[in-house]
C-alpha cells in the first residue's frame, strides 16, 4: 500500500465537548481510512503516481481523475485537519499574531470572515487560513476534499488552518447546525501549530 492511515495524534476523546469520543472515532477510523484506501485504489491503477508524495500528486492534481482528487485531497486534508487541533488550543502570538492584526483585521474579524466562509460553502467542503503567494494571510474555502495546495483551485496558498465542514464532521453532536460547529471549533485551535506553519510558510522552508 503506497499510503497508511496517519494515527491521530490525541486520544480519541482529547477534544471533548467541543468534538466528542463517537464524531472522533467514526470520522478518523471510517471516513479517514475511506479517503486512504480509495486514494491507494487510484494510485495502484496509475504506475505514474507510485512512489509520489500526497504533495506531489497534490501540485499536479488538476490531471486526476475524480477518484484520485477527491481521496488524495481527503487523505491529506484530513491528517492536517487532525494536527490543527489540540485540548485548550490557546491564542495566536508573535509573527502571526501581528499577521492577523494587520491582513484581517485581528482575532474577532479573522474567527467572524472564516465562519462566515465555512457556513457558506455550499454542501460539503472546507475554509482555510491559507499564506498566498504575496505572503499575505487570506479566508478561503474550496468544495468537496480539495485544498490550496492543488494547481487548480481559485485560491492556493500554504495551508495554516483548516476547518471540515463535512456533515460527519459535526452532526453526531451538532446535528444540523453548522454555524454553532464552527463558532465551538476555536476552543480547539492550536496556535501553537499554526504560528509554527506560518513561520515556516513565509520563511520559505515550507
Amino acid at each position: 500500500m503506497a499510503f497508511e492511515l496517519p494515527p491521530l495524534p490525541y486520544d480519541y476523546d482529547a477534544l471533548e465537548p467541543t468534538i466528542s469520543k463517537e464524531t472522533m472515532t467514526f470520522h478518523h477510523d471510517k471516513h479517514h481510512k475511506a479517503y486512504t484506501d480509495k486514494l491507494n485504489e487510484g494510485v495502484e491503477k496509475d504506475a505514474g503516481l507510485q512512489g509520489k508524495s500526497i504533495e506531489d500528486i497534490l501540485a499536479n492534481m488538476s490531471s486526476q481523475p475524480p477518484l484520485v482528487r477527491n481521496n488524495g485531497g481527503g487523505y491529506w486534508n484530513h491528517d492536517f485537519f487532525w494536527k490543527t487541533m489540540k485540548k485548550g488550543g490557546g491564542a495566536p502570538s508573535g509573527k502571526l499574531a501581528e499577521a492577523i492584526d494587520a491582513d484581517l483585521g485581528g482575532l474577532d474579524k479573522l474567527k467572524e470572515d472564516f465562519n462566515t466562509k465555512g457556513a457558506g460553502q455550499f454542501g460539503s467542503g472546507w475554509a482555510w487560513l491559507i499564506v498566498d503567494g504575496s505572503g499575505k494571510l487570506k479566508i478561503t474555502s474550496t468544495p468537496n476534499q480539495d485544498n490550496p495546495l492543488m494547481d487548480d483551485v481559485a485560491d492556493r496558498g500554504t495551508p495554516l488552518l483548516g476547518n471540515d465542514v463535512w456533515e460527519h464532521a459535526y452532526y453526531l453532536t451538532y446535528k444540523n447546525d453548522r454555524a454553532a460547529y464552527l463558532k465551538a471549533w476555536w476552543d480547539v485551535v492550536d496556535w501553537d501549530k499554526v504560528g509554527q506553519r506560518y513561520d515556516a510558510a513565509v520563511s520559505g522552508t515550507n
